[in-house]
């Protein structure tokens, strides 16, 4: 195993991991949040004339 770590650097493999989680993460959250069930919370997808706070997008499957 040491030999693997002699070839590839701890230090940039590991930051990539983490650059790679936090992006997967981020874009996960992206479109969780922009789902119909979730943006009726801050209003992303509904249309303005039709819109109301708290107001349910529609029935849920």
């Amino acid at each position: 195993m040491h030999k693997i770590w002699m070839v590839v650097d701890p230090r940039r493999s590991l930051f990539l991991a983490m650059v790679g989680v936090i992006a997967v993460s981020g874009l996960l959250h992206i479109v969780v949040l922009a789902s119909p069930r979730y943006c009726d919370h801050w209003g992303w997808c509904a249309t303005p004339a039709t819109f109301t706070p708290g107001q349910p997008v529609g029935a849920l499957r």
